[in-house]
């Protein structure tokens, strides 16, 4: 499953010590990218993990961050998978013979 937050510059560092601090969400995959690749302020903050470590994400962040659905989402995840992409192909010439 995969949450993803808006959250602002101010509170940025609180949640990430949350959910960082938390036992179950903290092994999840959790992202925060800069809100500015699509013109808004704070960060944007991506958790891919179980349906319980996303719910519980989502708990926790509740009063600092809100979830980002529709278009706006679509966006997002499009951009974070593309740089994981981009660095997955660069990090791939290491193997290379």
């Amino acid at each position: 499953m995969e949450l993803i937050l808006h959250v602002r510059g101010a509170d940025s560092e609180k949640l990430r010590k949350i959910l960082l601090g938390d036992e179950l969400v903290s092994r999840a995959n959790i992202v925060f990218k800069d809100a500015k690749v699509l013109g808004k302020e704070g960060y944007y903050v991506r958790v891919l993990g179980s349906e319980e470590q996303c719910k519980k994400a989502l708990e926790l962040s509740k009063d600092l961050a809100e979830e980002v659905t529709g278009a706006e989402r679509e966006k997002v995840v499009s951009i974070l998978r593309e740089e994981d992409e981009r660095m997955l192909s660069g990090f791939s010439g290491i193997f290379r013979i």
